[in-house]
């Protein structure tokens, strides 16, 4: 068994609450986390990291949530000047079989445009990830204001 299957055979172990299996495909979210910008922004985002546990390749193709008028699928690209701006993913982020897709600050990530109330630390945001295989999937996404860029998942979880 490779390193690679062992750690996804941990993170399912002990991510079962992010994990659901549709026709034979299996999708895990882990590390998820939400926010935005500055205190009163009316767009926020979304970061996470998919697996596959599944033999098929899938594609993330929609993601829903009513915290906001609209939900996308954005990521980042040059603009041909050397400006980065987010642009709209219309066919959504493959998600490799066997494998994972990072949606990260600075790349791919879930976009809420005309959000519907503030989002505040600690708070917890429902989206239904959208695939073409593996079908919707229902999340809980916690608000996550003090995370840094490249930091992974130290919010604090008590039961």
């Amino acid at each position: 068994m490779s390193l690679k299957s062992v750690l996804l055979a941990a993170v399912a172990a002990v991510s079962l609450a992010g994990a659901a299996t549709a026709e034979g495909a299996k999708i895990m979210v882990h590390d998820q986390y939400a926010r935005v910008s500055a205190k009163m922004s009316t767009s926020g985002a979304a970061f996470m990291e998919i697996m596959n546990m599944g033999t098929e390749d899938d594609q993330l193709i929609d993601a829903r949530s009513d915290i906001a008028k609209r939900v996308e699928l954005h990521t980042h690209m040059e603009s041909g000047d050397g400006v980065m701006k987010m642009v709209h993913v219309e066919e959504g982020f493959a998600i490799p079989a066997e494998g994972s897709h990072m949606l990260q600050r600075g790349g791919d990530h879930v976009m809420f445009m005309g959000l519907n109330q503030s989002l505040e630390h600690g708070d917890m945001v429902p989206v239904t990830l959208v695939f073409k295989n593996a079908g919707e999937i229902s999340i809980e996404i916690p608000v996550d204001l003090e995370r840094k860029p490249g930091q992974g998942g130290h919010m604090k979880h008590s039961n």
